[in-house]
């Protein structure tokens, strides 16, 4: 037989049926299917004796079915599947299993199969209610430890196990693409050895040794991508924009009502080098809600107008960048209004270009960006459409990064013979495994302390399902606060408006909607334009009340946000759109109905729109949630500080890993099965420093076509592509 290797097809060494079922799992190549790991093994030393068992444990055990009887279920539509199981004692144990129609052709009287479920008891007999089975072959009989597989409803764990075994059978040991180097230092397993043991371990020192090895694999692929997209990166060209003395920066400094923090000394001067460097800028600025990022990006754009040139500010929603486009000429005065009869003698001028202007105003911002009229430009993502021109842009300041793709942080840096430099702010604190992948190829500085002024946050738990009377203070708290002479925010999930409508909340955390991650059933989210109307009738009766919501035509969007800003309203009624970027001193209380449906760096990011001015702020998290519930917990960890890096690393350990990896793979499955950010993080680190080093020594991997393939394997071939290729 011709020999096989990690590219060979699987058809005709599986068969074709066999084959196309493994496509449903996105397998097709011997390579795709030895990485293809095992979920979870099951110990054959630690199995459980049916007569031992007791109420309430998590038992695993192994036996034969002796009788199986399939029966309609009494208090509803649907079948019960009657199991009696055996084990090698002679012991019996009832199981049943729901929609049993759909296991009746595997759980047949002869079979013998692995068990798990926890043990209840009905009718005063011990029983495993809807076990998960896994059905055993002969092979298996003999090993020491069953490897359980991520399996769909076209083919099972034991096939996938089966095809598994059967590769390994015929493939040679695949050439390692680990440099012996790195294998020797750290101790790893040779690439061969580690795929054999991952699916047929002989103990549990093979299952950690195989897992090690293979998770340096995955975090040495996805560094040596980011190594490959900062060194592409660094060989374009771009413009030096070095501080220019007695110009419209120094102007600016000159004029500021606030000192700067240390913080933003620091970081201002990490940016202002970067800039004054004839490669681009590549640069993520974290900091913490009211962390003082926005003076620093406009400090940047304006070294970069002092050398000539343009700045771009991109803002993930219209809101936003009105917002900002409002807030950057209140900081510049009279340095912003260039062309008007009070402007200063070096000023520059700011356009808002948005999807939503008016062909005339359209038409105007266009012109200005075009002609180089505007030293500023601030807009959405309006601005990435390939019409959209400019006269030299030099600086590209992308705002709330998380909002944006890759492809859409490029899209602007990709124009012109010289790139622009490029700024990336988020007010969502990073764990520092995430900087380190999702934002890898940037370098990353981070505010960490509030300007002075800044007012205290208090925060509190409405608990509801335990003091139902709460609620009513809730609104006698908010109308304390508008009596004192300030305003409020009552939060709500979704919009509403139709019966059909089905809208979740708009949060990174996919686990988190419209069913409780406790496994009860939840009523449908609360929604603005139910709540809104409730309120102004009943607890707010009096009170200017203003709705804010994504669906608002723009022009609606921006009126109600003036009226806010100016004061004509008390209430805003509002969903996630004040997320960010929303600067309104006044504000000092914010109310988030059902707050559980939020995630946590979402709430977090929603209680940083009050305490903004000099009186302190208050934020109420109102739930139905029970105490002893995730959601809670998760609630109370927000009410238990107000340090966003805190709260970013918790948020990590509650979120899947796998959403916040995938970030690095544009939409791809992902080929990331085993690299864990929390548990990994010395592995990311290192393999971040030999990463770097490889790249600088060989930018085109040519010499390590091992590692090129590793790049393609867990990011992707086009990943790969994009960066080698250029070399």
């Amino acid at each position: 037989m011709t020999a096989i290797d990690m590219s060979s097809a699987l058809e005709p060494l599986v068969g074709k049926r066999t084959a196309a079922a493994l496509e449903s799992l996105d397998i097709t190549t011997v390579g795709a299917l030895v990485r293809h790991y095992p979920r979870r093994y099951v110990d054959r030393g630690k199995l459980t004796d049916i007569a031992g068992l007791e109420i309430g444990e998590q038992a695993t055990l192994v036996a034969q079915v002796e009788k199986s009887v399939l029966r309609d279920m009494r208090s509803r539509r649907g079948k019960l599947l009657n199991v009696v199981i055996r084990d090698e004692k002679g012991a019996t144990i009832d199981c049943t299993f729901f929609n049993g129609h759909k296991v009746q052709h595997i759980i047949k009287p002869g079979v013998r199969a692995v068990f798990s479920g926890k043990v209840g008891v009905f009718n005063q007999k011990l029983q495993l209610t809807h076990p998960q089975f896994e059905p055993l072959d002969e092979a298996d009989e003999i090993r020491p430890f069953l490897s359980v597989y991520p399996a769909t409803g076209k083919i099972t764990s034991q096939q996938v196990a089966r095809c598994v075994r059967q590769v390994l059978d015929l493939l040679d040991d695949p050439t390692d693409p680990l440099p012996e180097l790195v294998r020797g230092r750290e101790k790893l397993a040779e690439l061969g050895r580690a795929l054999r043991r991952i699916h047929v371990p002989e103990s549990e020192a093979d299952i950690h040794a195989a897992r090690h090895r293979l998770v340096w694999d995955e975090a040495m692929g996805v560094q040596l991508a980011l190594a490959l997209r900062r060194h592409a990166t660094a060989q374009r060209p771009a413009a030096a924009c070095p501080p220019v003395p007695g110009g419209l920066l120094d102007a600016f400094d000159a004029r500021l009502p606030f000192a700067l923090t240390a913080g933003q000394h620091t970081v201002g001067s990490e940016i202002a080098a970067d800039l004054a460097r004839e490669h681009p800028m590549n640069r993520l600025v974290q900091g913490d809600v009211g962390a003082g990022k926005t003076v620093v990006a406009l400090r940047a754009m304006l070294q970069v107008v002092d050398g000539g040139r343009q700045a771009v500010l991109l803002a993930p929603t219209e809101v936003l960048a009105a917002q900002h486009a409002r807030s950057l000429r209140a900081l510049l005065g009279p340095l912003g209004r260039a062309g008007e009869l009070d402007a200063a003698e070096q000023a520059t001028s700011i356009t808002l270009l948005t999807g939503s202007l008016g062909a005339k105003a359209r038409r105007q911002a266009l012109l200005d960006a075009q002609s180089g009229a505007a030293g500023i430009v601030v807009g959405t993502h309006a601005l990435i459409q390939d019409h959209v021109g400019f006269a030299d842009l030099g600086l590209v300041v992308v705002d709330e990064q998380h909002r944006f793709g890759v492809e859409q942080r490029d899209a602007l840096r990709s124009r012109g013979e010289l790139a622009p430099h490029v700024l990336v702010m988020t007010a969502t604190p990073i764990p520092r495994t995430v900087a380190m992948t999702v934002y890898g190829d940037l370098e990353v500085s981070a505010l960490r302390e509030l300007p002075r002024g800044r007012s205290p946050i208090s925060t509190s738990v409405v608990p509801l399902a335990d003091k139902p009377t709460w609620f009513d203070r809730v609104w006698r708290r908010v109308r304390e606060e508008v009596a004192a002479g300030h305003q409020a925010y009552v939060v709500c999930p979704r919009v509403g408006g139709t019966d059909a409508e089905v809208e979740l909340v708009d949060t990174e955390d996919p686990d988190i909607g419209a069913d409780s991650d406790d496994g009860e059933s939840k009523r449908p989210p609360l929604a603005v334009l139910e709540v809104a109307p409730k309120l102004a009738d009943g607890a707010l009766e009096g009170l200017r009340i203003g709705v804010l919501h994504g669906k608002l035509p723009p022009d609606e969007k921006d009126a109600v946000m003036r009226a806010f800003e100016r004061g004509g309203l008390d209430v805003l009624v509002a969903t996630t759109v004040i997320e960010v970027g929303v600067d309104v001193p006044n504000s000092t209380a914010m109310v988030i109905l059902d707050a559980d449906r939020f995630g946590l760096s979402q709430l977090h990011q929603l209680r940083g729109r009050v305490g903004r001015g000099s009186a302190p702020g208050v934020c109420l998290l109102v739930t139905d949630m029970p105490a002893g519930t995730t959601a809670r917990e998760r609630l109370d960890a927000v009410a238990g500080t107000t340090d966003g890096f805190e709260l970013a690393r918790l948020d990590l350990e509650l979120r899947r890993e796998g959403d916040v990896l995938g970030a690095l793979q544009s939409g791809r499955r992902s080929g990331l099965r085993l690299l864990s950010l929390l548990r990994h993080e010395e592995i990311i680190a290192k393999a971040q420093v030999y990463a770097t080093h490889i790249v600088a020594d060989d930018p085109g991997l040519r010499r390590h076509s091992g590692l090129a393939a590793l790049v393609g394997e867990t990011v992707g071939d086009e990943e790969r592509a994009a960066y080698l290729d250029k070399v």
